[in-house]
């Protein structure tokens, strides 16, 4: 199988991890497990964005080195990953040799290709956003405040990388490549933005004015811009240059936040990759918003979720389902904690955790604790077996499509099944019966309800893989790539005696 490059948007290190970031970790976590599941080698990068203004602030208030500021926000956001099972391959930080020395070695290319040049200017500067302004950022003639901040005038001597030769071509690409934007409705909004001119980008600060950054090696007094030097870490953790970036680039998806988007990754990011002489990114995957009763959470409202308080209170894996279930990648989702519980004590703990409780109890009641073997089964058990199929092929269309979601109503609709087939089968009913056809229908209906249950903690591994994990090692399983492993095989478990005598994967909350 190829190789699968994805890239999640790295984290400014001048705040906490909220729930926007755990999504998006999240959500790449679950395709680079399905990947990886699929057969696929797979480089998934998150990181840590270290330079900036507000960074060096930050630090000068709290009386701190802005580095061990940075070192501080990074444990912060490495014990989410951890808590959270984000299985990244690499966590790069921008204040690393690597990155830097890779910076300096795009800065100076480019320079000498006479793409940066030297220039004043004059301009409405936000520094929240840490980016002059342009007219089209107001709203409604302003500048939004959540988004901007204070903005003031500044003028100075900076560099600049052209962008406005590279807007025809730019545009001409979108138009001709429908997948490069996902959801596609995203492209009107880059495409909307680049009817007008586009001023080119200014990548440096002086040192005068901000000291926290790297370098220009072809001008001391200054260092560079935080985008800039944030984007290129797509590229620098991948070895720039080398075997590992030409077996991985280009990227097959960049996740980012819809408030990213624009400029900086449809149009800067594409350009200074045009300017390299490098093939664009595969697509960028761009999710929507948490919203808290139709708002955007801020600080300032007060709305803002914790994930590891949910995660250490309800399980990682309860965190994950919700977050998963609940958005349709690319739009905008509700979270409250009302909706959190219904989805937590309905689906995990009523459909699913219940039925594996009530399987294992019985498998150890009635058969001693192994496994039986499926023999002759009938309509009730080959109605499970053929709902399996169509659910496998529905569930994996839906995971190549990004429609998680969608998956997991299926998947549940097939859980759903075999609960509904365990109170028509009744085996505690066939356990007290004398009739040997009994007997056999207790056997084949634990048998069935075993099986299903290894498929569905199969298929379920991406977004719950503790609860899977769990699963298996009852079964006395290994986690294995899918292959064969999500074709209906009763072979997989029969005779297998159980490893434990209960479990409940999610005790229900009151």
């Amino acid at each position: 199988m190829k190789n699968f490059y994805l890239t999640t948007a790295i984290d400014y290190a001048n705040g906490h991890p909220h729930i926007g970031h755990a999504y998006e970790k999240i959500l790449a976590d679950v395709i680079c497990r399905t990947k990886r599941l699929l057969g696929h080698e797979v480089h998934f990068l998150t990181g840590l964005d270290e330079h900036g203004q507000k960074v060096e602030q930050t630090a000068k208030e709290r009386g701190i080195s802005p580095q061990e500021l940075c070192d501080s926000v990074a444990r912060e956001f490495i014990e989410m990953c951890a808590f959270l099972n984000i299985s990244y391959d690499d966590y790069i930080r921008t204040t690393q040799p690597r990155h830097k020395a890779i910076v300096g070695e795009i800065l100076q290319k480019l320079f000498a290709k006479e793409d940066i040049y030297k220039a004043e200017y004059t301009g409405q500067y936000s520094t929240r956003a840490e980016r002059f302004l342009q007219e089209k950022d107001k709203v409604d003639g302003v500048w939004p405040e959540i988004e901007f901040g204070e903005v003031t005038e500044i003028t100075e001597t900076n560099y600049f990388f052209k962008l406005n030769p590279h807007k025809k071509w730019l545009i001409d690409y979108i138009a001709a490549h429908d997948d490069f934007i996902f959801p596609k409705f995203r492209a009107k909004q880059v495409l909307e933005f680049l009817k007008e001119d586009i001023n080119d980008l200014c990548i440096s600060r002086p040192k005068n004015r901000l000291s926290w950054g790297i370098e220009l090696p072809f001008d001391p007094d200054y260092v560079t811009y935080v985008w800039f030097d944030a984007l290129i870490n797509y590229i620098s953790a991948v070895g720039y240059g080398g075997e590992h970036f030409s077996a991985f680039w280009p990227v097959d998806y960049h996740v980012i936040g819809k408030d990213i988007l624009v400029p900086a990754h449809s149009i800067y990011w594409p350009i200074m990759l045009r300017a390299l002489d490098l093939p664009m990114p595969k697509a960028f995957l761009v999710h929507g918003w948490w919203l808290c009763s139709g708002e955007k959470m801020s600080k300032s409202a007060g709305n803002v979720v914790d994930p590891l308080d949910y995660a250490r209170q309800f399980g990682p894996d309860a965190f994950r389902y919700f977050v998963i279930r609940e958005m349709n990648v690319g739009q905008d989702s509700d979270f409250s904690h009302e909706l959190f519980l219904s989805r937590y004590n309905s689906d995990l703990g009523n459909d699913f955790g219940n039925l594996v409780s009530r399987t294992i109890n019985m498998l150890q009641r009635y058969c001693g604790g192994v496994i039986p073997t499926i023999a002759d089964p009938e309509t009730p058990e080959t109605e499970i077996m053929d709902l399996w199929s169509r659910t496998r092929e529905k569930a994996l269309e839906a995971y190549d499509q990004l429609q998680f979601h969608r998956a997991l109503e299926d998947i549940f609709t097939f859980i759903c099944a075999i609960n509904k087939f365990l109170e028509i089968r009744a085996p505690w009913k066939l356990a007290k019966s004398d009739d040997p056809k009994d007997s056999l229908r207790l056997n084949n209906s634990l048998a069935v309800c075993a099986e299903g249950i290894r498929l569905a903690a199969a298929i379920l591994a991406p977004i719950l893989p503790n609860a899977s994990q769990k699963i298996y090692e009852i079964f006395r399983l290994d986690a294995v790539a899918w292959g064969e492993y999500l074709q209906w095989n009763a072979r997989f478990l029969a005779g297998k005696s159980l490893a434990v005598e209960s479990l409940i994967l999610f005790p229900r909350i009151a």
